[in-house]
């Protein structure tokens, strides 16, 4: 039998809400040759029986045992993964109908770019269009990619598309909880892997109150957290010595992480 050509790792942990509608945007998908990887991290809710009602041998289902968290679950699914490309996807979005096609055309034809993101479009729990990611929008070129990534996060994990045997050797780490996609990016930048993007959006992005991104937004102090994930991106680089002028702009961003999180945490007393 042969590999497909593309991967798409959709782990799952209580998703019963919106998993449904996000596989049917995925098997509608225009480019047809992929495999479906979907890993109940052990859910206590109804996923595994919406998982199971859909009848299509593009489907792969398994299920861990107890709830091992996303970053164990996805390299759980890159191990399993047979594709030349991988496809991220969460079980709350939803995918455009040419999201697959385009980003493998797009790699197929920049052999030098080992990763494609595309824009988003911010959705509700009901669905409902709310706004765009600006940030998302000013960083479509690699090289403004690569300006912005040691500052600011711009891509949006879920969307994003990359070689297979690039994944396989970068992996998530375990030490970079809820940031294991930023610290990613920074990894295959500081490597001189190239990231790209495509022009026009080809998902869904849902935030609600259950949802990563829905807490994440809501936490007091991000500056901190960017820093803490900085600090062990660059411990570990810097320990194999890789250094270069990309690595020097993440440790001055560091630095400033940790100025405008103590601004905000003295901002916040006063308020109080």
């Amino acid at each position: 039998m042969n590999s497909p050509s593309i991967s798409i790792l959709l782990p799952a942990f209580n998703s019963e809400a919106f998993i449904a509608e996000a596989i049917r945007s995925l098997l509608n998908q225009t480019f047809a040759d992929f495999e479906l990887i979907i890993i109940n991290d052990g859910s206590a809710d109804r996923t595994e029986e919406i998982v199971l009602s859909f009848n299509d041998q593009r489907i792969q289902y398994h299920r861990n045992e107890k709830n091992s968290g996303l970053i164990y679950t996805l390299n759980k699914a890159i191990d399993l993964a047979k594709g030349e490309y991988i496809a991220r996807m969460d079980a709350d979005d939803i995918c455009l109908p040419e999201r697959l096609s385009t980003q493998k055309k797009f790699l197929d034809q920049h052999v030098a770019i080992a990763a494609v993101a595309a824009p988003v479009i911010f959705i509700d729990g009901k669905g409902k269009e709310t706004d765009v990611w600006k940030l998302d929008r000013e960083t479509i070129l690699p090289a403004r990619i690569k300006k912005v990534m040691p500052y600011e996060n711009c891509i949006a994990h879920p969307s994003v598309m990359i070689r297979g045997v690039i994944l396989k050797e970068f992996r998530y780490k375990t030490y970079q909880k809820n940031i294991e996609d930023y610290d990613l990016w920074l990894r295959l930048l500081n490597r001189g892997y190239t990231i790209g993007k495509t022009e026009i959006p080809l998902l869904f992005y849902r935030v609600h109150d259950a949802s990563v991104t829905g807490t994440s937004l809501k936490k007091k102090n991000f500056f901190f957290k960017h820093a803490a994930m900085k600090r062990k991106f660059l411990w570990r680089e810097l320990k194999k010595g890789q250094i270069n002028g990309f690595t020097i702009k993440v440790i001055v961003s560091f630095f400033g992480d940790l100025v405008k999180g103590t601004g905000k945490s003295i901002k916040s007393l006063f308020k109080s």
